[in-house]
């Protein structure tokens, strides 16, 4: 008889396969808090190497836009270097020194720019304004003492001439063509470190609201303006003069300047020029003015939140006897839209004394037009 056949007897289970594992794990994990670091810095060092090859392989067609740009910015400068000016000046000055009034000489530094081969030269009127004494010296380092023709403090522009030859005049430029954005350069002498030059863009256009120039409105800039600035020329990538540099935010350079543009101070330059006087009596219309809220828009039926809401009418006004009336909203002057009161505040200080100009306002929702005689602004009135 075949012997019978049993199943074997179950042995128990081999406790090593698992413990091996164990040990697996413990080794990776301890291998990776070494790797891992490492891995994940090539991983990070080959996305920014793979980035640094790209920019190269972008640089031949770079290159020559970027060198051409750095290109012009050294023509530009070499073109309206040789027309900006440094200038000093002495005023006399009357104090108290600790033992009664006393005279003393205080000296200062500014900039300016020929406009005119014949010697004409543009500055601030800050820069000059009770100078005993003005002298300019070239970029070719000659010197010469320089007469006033005019000097305008609305504008805060001034006129000099000196009786020089061979000069380099700029070319004004349009600063009504300027664009927010567009590049820029600052030339003067900062702190007495002539013919400085740097450059940024046009960050704003018709800044307003200045209460020593109720009529103007600016240029800003970012391009680094600095005491000694004052009177050197804003210049576009034309190399034309767009502004005149003329303040800046704060005791020294924040990031925020302002220039005087171009089309103010060419108009400005050729009437003093000639030896007219710049009459700056000042538009008047008579009112007190508020900013339109979409509330006040909404109960007035002005569809859009802009204007100048009329708050108050003076008696005997140019607005009261043209007709306006409280919680009008203007919203055009004279053919030009109407944002906000300081706008309106601006083009009617502007505006010429006696002429009539027409007002489009909105009253209860519908629009209408009024003619207004522009009146004399009396002192200490800003509307």
């Amino acid at each position: 008889m075949d012997p019978m056949s049993y199943p074997a007897a179950p042995r128990p289970a081999s406790r090593m396969p698992m413990l091996i594992g164990v040990l697996i794990a413990v080794a990776l994990l301890w291998g990776l808090q070494f790797y891992l670091p490492n891995y994940l810095e090539r991983v990070e060092y080959a996305k920014m190497r793979g980035q640094v090859r790209a920019v190269n392989e972008a640089l031949p067609a770079i290159g020559p836009k970027l060198e051409s740009l750095s290109k012009a910015f050294g023509v530009i400068a070499s073109k309206v270097g040789p027309s900006v000016v440094f200038i000093d000046t002495e005023q006399t000055q009357v104090g108290d020194q600790g033992f009664g009034p006393a005279m003393y000489q205080m000296q200062g530094q500014a900039s300016g720019v020929i406009v005119d081969p014949d010697g004409y030269i543009v500055t601030n009127n800050h820069v000059v304004e009770n100078a005993s004494e003005i002298r300019v010296t070239l970029a070719d380092n000659r010197q010469f003492a320089a007469d006033v023709v005019g000097v305008d403090p609305g504008s805060d522009l001034a006129v000099l001439k000196i009786q020089a030859t061979n000069l380099i005049s700029a070319d004004w430029g349009d600063s009504g063509q300027l664009e927010v954005g567009e590049w820029v350069l600052a030339i003067g002498n900062p702190y007495g470190l002539d013919r400085t030059v740097t450059f940024g863009i046009i960050s704003a256009k018709n800044r307003r609201g200045f209460e020593k120039s109720p009529t103007q409105d600016f240029l800003q800039t970012d391009a680094a303006v600095n005491p000694g600035n004052s009177g050197g020329p804003l210049v576009n990538m034309e190399g034309q003069v767009i502004g005149i540099n003329t303040a800046i935010y704060g005791p020294s350079y924040q990031g925020i300047s302002f220039a005087l543009p171009s089309s103010t101070a060419k108009d400005v330059y050729e009437r003093l020029k000639k030896g007219q006087s710049i009459d700056h009596a000042y538009g008047y219309l008579g009112v007190r003015l508020a900013p339109l809220s979409a509330a006040d828009a909404l109960r007035l039926g002005v569809k859009t939140a802009r204007g100048a809401l009329v708050v108050k009418v003076e008696t005997g006004s140019p607005a009261e006897q043209a007709g306006l009336r409280a919680n009008d909203v203007v919203v055009s002057w004279d053919g030009q839209s109407i944002e906000d009161p300081t706008l309106l505040r601006l083009v009617v200080a502007q505006s010429r004394v006696g002429s009539t100009v027409k007002a489009t306002i909105i009253r209860q929702g519908e629009e209408m037009q009024l003619d207004v005689t522009v009146g004399r602004r009396p002192p200490e009135t800003k509307n």
